[in-house]
């Protein structure tokens, strides 16, 4: 791996090529078609606008907060004057792919000195599981952290520590802003390269070293620690909500590390991930290769991490599941020919490696194409939605959790986008973004996830069967409603909403609310809601009424003891 010869992989334009190459999927799509971004862009929006819009104002309270979740929020703000919202999220999530198979092959050749031909296995990584859920400024970080451990190992090498130092004080502290958990991933990185490097300074040493070198080590990785103080600062404000919980479901725990590649093909995904724990496997027991003790050890922390890590953590959902990805490439980058090896067996290694890589790329557009498609097929029903309109959607789902994701789940907010629209898909959870719902005539139907509707209630979710949301939304609070591949429903619950338009490729439809019309009358078995849910909606409602009476006893209370003083 140290000659003075470099192969094809190991060349600066192999890299270049790769990053380039890990483009490719996303230059097709005006939208990138991952499941939350329209979310997301829905919230830019009213970022940029709400100052020209007052009734953007009237649905939405958006106020800038120092958090740990601000990636694209900020970087939206330069470029969409510029050139436009939807071109600067394109170019930005276009970057992240890009940036992660950039960071993974820096990494791979700092540590090993030449880029081995396996880390090519990690690269289809880029393309995770989190990555299609649309964590975008999850995703984002967690590029800049690969990218910045790359730094922080070159500037090791070349010993140049107390500008390692001044640069990532400032640099922390950014990761930190784009989202938090970047920051904690590379202070893992960081800090176990640091324990390797500092063991095997002292290991000459009799005794005793291994404590030194921990101590070592967590005061050589000080200057990523301001953020910190940040995170106390965020945590703490009167306005923060969110809830951490679910530990150690080790069923989903396993899950999701064989849904790491998730896109939509079942089978296609789980083989791709069966070859690289093939790979993984073949460095245990293949005497041509092994595993470096530098990450090595990077990513049984970064399992460790993953084992501890509850499902939500401050309300956000899925928080183990954005690990897995990341932690199973620093084990494949981890893998280097072991002294001695032939260049005919790395050389096949290589060619295996790429072939891989081109095959999911190539997958991956596929794929994005159709859901383009998709989003254009359903998307032409805007023009028919008037600007400012005050627009509630339903979206089509299904119990089962099935392996290809519609996409379509926020699909909705490209109104608000786009025709600067309500709508209610958007996330309300002070603290955890800089936008809440304020719209409080739409009661119950404000904000996600009430535009996700099902057939029949399902178990465990706050999804509503399309039925009862037809009959039960607040009508006079909405101007038009959109239906998005809805399932099969009883056509008497749209009475009082009138088409507009239809698809003609599927059975979404966009009805005008018609305020004129009576109240649909209807009891909550006709509308599918289950015999358990409807009593314990019973027992609620009996618990707030005898809240009521109460409440009314002592104010009766109250004013008798006032009249008395009054006496």
């Amino acid at each position: 791996m140290q000659a003075d010869r470099l192969h094809w992989w190991q060349t600066r334009w192999f890299v270049l090529a790769a990053m380039l190459a890990a483009c490719v999927p996303l230059l097709w799509p005006d939208i990138p078609p991952i499941v939350d971004l329209p979310g997301h862009m829905g919230r830019y929006r009213v970022q940029l606008d709400r100052g020209a819009h007052a009734w953007l104002t009237d649905w939405y309270q958006f106020r800038w907060s120092l958090i740990g979740n601000l990636g694209v929020d900020l970087l939206i703000e330069p470029l969409a004057p510029l050139i436009g919202l939807e071109p600067a999220v394109k170019l930005i999530i276009l970057t992240i792919p890009a940036l992660t198979v950039g960071g993974l092959l820096w990494i791979a050749r700092e540590v090993h000195g030449r880029i081995p031909p396996t880390a090519l296995f990690a690269l289809p990584l880029a393309y995770g599981y989190p990555f299609h859920f649309g964590f975008v400024n999850f995703a984002l970080s967690m590029a800049w952290a690969l990218c910045l451990f790359g730094l922080w190992l070159r500037l090791a090498r070349l010993g140049r520590f107390t500008l390692r130092a001044a640069l990532f004080v400032p640099l922390s502290c950014l990761l930190w802003v784009c989202h938090t958990f970047g920051w904690g991933v590379l202070g893992v990185l960081a800090f176990s390269s640091e324990l390797i490097r500092q063991h095997d300074l002292r290991k000459d040493r009799a005794g005793g070293h291994w404590l030194e070198s921990w101590v070592r080590a967590g005061l050589g990785c000080v200057p990523l620690a301001l953020p910190m103080v940040l995170m106390v600062a965020w945590r703490s404000g009167a306005d923060v909500t969110g809830q951490t919980a679910d530990f150690f479901y080790w069923r989903t725990k396993i899950a999701w590390i064989v849904m790491a590649l998730r896109d939509r093909w079942l089978w296609f995904d789980v083989a791709s991930m069966a070859v690289i724990y093939l790979v993984l496997f073949k460095a245990v027991r293949d005497p041509r290769i092994g595993y470096s003790r530098h990450l090595g050890l990077s990513a049984l922390l970064m399992l460790l991490v993953y084992i501890l890590l509850p499902r939500i953590v401050f309300g956000s959902a899925y928080a183990d599941m954005r690990m897995a990805p990341f932690m199973v490439a620093v084990a494949v980058i981890a893998i280097r020919p072991k002294p001695g090896a032939n260049l005919r067996h790395a050389a096949l290694l290589a060619a295996a490696g790429l072939s891989f890589y081109a095959v999911r790329l190539t997958a991956t557009t596929i794929s994005f194409a159709r859901f383009d498609a998709d989003y254009d097929a359903e998307l032409a029903a805007l023009p028919h939605v008037p600007v400012g309109a005050r627009l509630i959607s339903f979206v089509g789902h299904n119990c089962v959790n099935a392996w290809r994701m519609s996409r379509l789940e926020h699909l909705p907010a490209i109104a608000l986008e786009r025709r600067l629209a309500y709508t209610d898909d958007q996330w309300s959870m002070a603290g955890a973004q800089l936008l809440t719902v304020r719209y409080g005539d739409a009661g119950p139907y404000a904000h996600d996830p009430t535009q996700i509707v099902t057939s029949v209630k399902c178990p465990y979710e706050w999804w509503r069967p399309a039925n009862y949301a037809l009959a039960r939304f607040p009508r006079d609070a909405f101007d038009y409603v959109w239906l998005i591949r809805p399932p099969a429903y009883n056509p008497r619950f749209t009475a009082g909403l009138v088409p507009v338009w239809r698809s003609p490729s599927s059975n979404s439809v966009l009805f005008r609310v018609d305020h004129d019309a009576p109240a649909i009358d209807a009891t909550d078995e006709e509308l599918g809601v289950p015999k358990w849910l409807i009593e314990r909606m019973q027992r609620r409602r009996e618990r707030l009424e005898r809240l009521r009476e109460r409440q009314e006893r002592e104010q009766e209370r109250l004013e008798r003891l006032r009249v008395e003083q009054e006496r």
